[in-house]
């Protein structure tokens, strides 16, 4: 990579990460909403698979691990200080203790990831263990972080 491209990738990093910096406090919610409801919709079969309440389908589960995997790194940034005080599902707890927050972030994508690696076994047994290994983390988050429903 030449020198001009490396310079003009990080003038690019650096607008986009002000980009996001500048961004609405309404405009993070619904984005981090948004990605939540997309995890929804492909771990949802998943679980489904997980718990035993649907028949296992290994390309179901092959084409949505990589998808849930993708997601589950989106929804984080959009959780700022600025939109502690926009109404919303999350609990208070999300802006008063970062640092366990952050935790079961990292744990939430931690399982997701190794979902992908352990779809590729093929061991129906093992990949449908760490589907409620993720069905776990996300219980625990919203039981700590999230109004109920």
């Amino acid at each position: 990579m030449n020198v001009k491209a490396i310079a003009a990738a990080a003038v690019m990093s650096i607008a986009a990460s002000g980009a996001l910096a500048q961004a609405k406090p309404e405009t993070l919610v619904k984005q981090r909403q948004a990605a939540m409801t997309l995890q929804s919709k492909y771990f949802g079969p998943m679980r489904m698979m997980g718990l035993g309440k649907m028949p296992y389908d290994a390309a179901v589960v092959a084409r949505n691990a990589p998808m849930l995997d993708a997601l589950a790194r989106m929804p984080w940034d959009g959780f700022t200080a600025n939109t502690k005080d926009i109404k919303t599902g999350a609990l208070p707890a999300v802006y008063s203790d970062v640092a366990k927050f952050k935790e079961a972030e990292d744990r939430f994508m931690a399982e997701t990831a190794k979902l992908v690696s352990i779809s590729k076994s093929g061991d129906e047994a093992a990949i449908k263990a760490q589907i409620v290994a993720i069905d776990k983390s996300c219980s625990g988050c919203h039981e700590t972080y999230r109004e109920r429903q």
